[in-house]
């Protein structure tokens, strides 16, 4: 049944593609509007690949594969209502890190994604893989990340219809990806929102209401491999809802969400099934100079599995946001806080403030605090509550003259090794300056220095960065990081960019620490290695 249904969606698009593609190709070239006649096409190709070395001072030797290949197509085409794409994937094989590369069939050039889709201002409706979240995304979200090599579209059918805007409601119905597949289970959900400022007409103001209901079946009989009696799963039906609530009015921002899921497995890892619940709620407010933003949230056995069969990252029906600065600092991301499916307690406080003297003259400033706590006794091994996370940071954004721009950031980092099971934690203190000076219009220099003290773990580190960019086309750079606690050891990197127009590759040889690569609080890790990696991306 899945197979056909597969194979049903796969040639209708696949027809839609061919001949919305051979409008394109046999366009009026004397037309004065030829997008109103023929369409829209667009494409982008994104390949990341890597050739690895013996590195005998990481413990790199004979790697299995001295190549790693992820290669994304992406094709869509729009005209008028109807639109239509696909996108093909290669794995030859997948570079080192990625789950997809310890999947059997990873080693493939297969269609990942297609859809055909027609809308108009009531109704819309969607066949092929679904990209969309209910919510918060609590419960349910689809979505790519090719830097976590993370994609879990829902293939199937989505309708909408929307009210002149003062009610919209959704309904869909598919299997969610997993890998190189799809996995066996069946998602149904449906989605209402009311919007009680159009109703009522206020202007200025936004309020709505919105409910969400998912359901996820899969069967439990399986041949014995898994005993699911014995963990506490009485039906191969998990059921989820929430309930949010969207507020805007003057400059402030409030969302809420409460969700609850059914008994259900939250990982792969669970020992046993648990009902799940979560509060989600996000305050935002701007005035002038200044802005603030504060998000709280409670997780209780809220991950959600695609698949009970599954496994890895990639295994995901839902978004647990980390409620953590995202750095782009090497030292400030060396140990990236990663969600506890489990449970969890956490808080995140944003504040900005700017000083302006010119034009050219002016100093950003930015206060963050966040914090993750565990909410069950059975997280720790005496019962007490122990603290997961905490980063208290600040920076200032000094644009000194039009030429010249210098950051200076604090950070003090505190997690614990054993997600919170064991007493005591690792504390880092991170300081970091940041300078750009643009000499001319074409030329600009940018430099870092980084440290990172610490008495645990690794102990104290080191790390810079150099870069000078010729505009508009090049750009070269070199990073070092260095330990100069326990391993002593170098991680170093240099590179080449050249970009014109939409296109845009780069060059690059250096050491990868081992360590976790996270993207919102969904993380995955990446093995030490030493090679050559050649990034290409294109637009057209």
């Amino acid at each position: 049944m899945a197979t056909s249904v597969s194979k049903s969606l796969l040639i209708l698009t696949g027809l839609m593609v061919w001949t919305l593609s051979g409008a394109q190709t046999g366009m009026v070239v004397n037309s004065q509007d030829t997008r109103s006649e023929t369409g829209k096409f667009s494409a982008s190709l994104e390949s990341n690949s890597i050739c690895y070395f013996n590195d005998a001072g990481l413990g790199v030797t004979d790697p299995e594969d001295k190549f790693g290949s992820n290669s994304y197509l992406k094709m869509d085409y729009v005209k008028g209502r109807i639109s239509a794409g696909l996108q093909i994937e290669g794995y030859m094989p997948a570079l080192y890190g990625f789950e997809m590369g310890q999947q059997p069939d990873s080693r493939k050039l297969f269609l990942a994604s297609k859809y055909i889709r027609w809308e108009n201002d009531m109704f819309s409706f969607h066949v092929g893989d679904i990209y969309d979240q209910m919510g918060n995304g609590l419960i349910f979200r689809t979505y790519e990340d090719r830097n976590l090599g993370f994609n879990n579209s829902l293939e199937g059918f989505q309708t909408s219809m929307n009210l002149n805007n003062w009610f919209t409601v959704k309904g869909t119905v598919g299997r969610p990806r997993l890998y190189t597949s799809y996995a066996d289970s069946w998602v149904r959900g449906a989605t209402a929102a009311v919007y009680l400022n159009e109703i009522f007409g206020w202007d200025g103001i936004l309020l709505g209401l919105e409910g969400n209901f998912l359901n996820r079946y899969e069967s439990l009989e399986n041949g014995g491999l898994v005993d699911f009696a014995s963990l506490g799963m009485e039906s191969g039906s998990m059921n989820s809802c929430s309930a949010a609530l969207n507020f805007a009015w003057n400059g402030l921002t409030f969302k809420a969400e409460y969700a609850a899921k059914s008994k259900d497995l939250y990982s792969v890892n669970a020992t046993s099934a648990h009902k799940g619940a979560a509060i989600y709620s996000e305050a935002t407010y701007g005035t002038g100079r200044f802005s603030a933003a504060a998000h709280f949230r409670i997780l209780d056995h809220m991950g959600t599995m695609s698949s009970l069969y599954g496994n890895g990252t990639g295994n995901s029906l839902s978004y647990l946001p980390a409620l953590t600065r995202q750095y782009h600092y090497m030292l400030a991301n060396l140990n990236p806080y990663q969600v506890n499916t489990r449970g969890e307690w956490a808080m995140q406080l944003d504040l900005f403030y700017t000083v302006r003297k010119s034009r050219n003259q002016y100093w950003i400033f930015r206060a963050n605090a966040s914090s993750a706590t565990t909410i069950d006794g059975t997280q720790t091994d005496n019962g007490s509550k122990r603290l997961l996370w905490l980063d208290v940071n600040a920076d200032a954004e000094c644009h000194w003259m039009k030429q010249l721009k210098t950051t200076f950031l604090y950070s003090r980092q505190q997690w614990s090794p054993s997600h919170g099971f064991q007493e005591g934690t690792y504390t880092s203190n991170i300081f970091v300056v940041d300078t750009q000076y643009k000499i001319n219009s074409r030329n600009t220099v940018r430099g870092e220095v980084q440290y990172l003290q610490s008495k645990d773990y690794e102990r104290d580190w080191i790390a810079g960065l150099a870069e000078y960019t010729f505009a508009p086309s090049w750009s070269v750079y070199a990073t070092e990081m260095y330990n100069l606690g326990e391993t002593k050891k170098h991680y170093y990197t240099a590179g080449v960019s050249w970009s014109k127009g939409k296109t845009r590759i780069q060059l690059s040889y250096g050491r990868n620490r081992a360590g976790y690569i996270c993207s919102g609080g969904v993380c995955r890790y990446s093995p030490a290695y030493t090679g050559v990696n050649l990034l290409l991306t294109s637009v057209f």
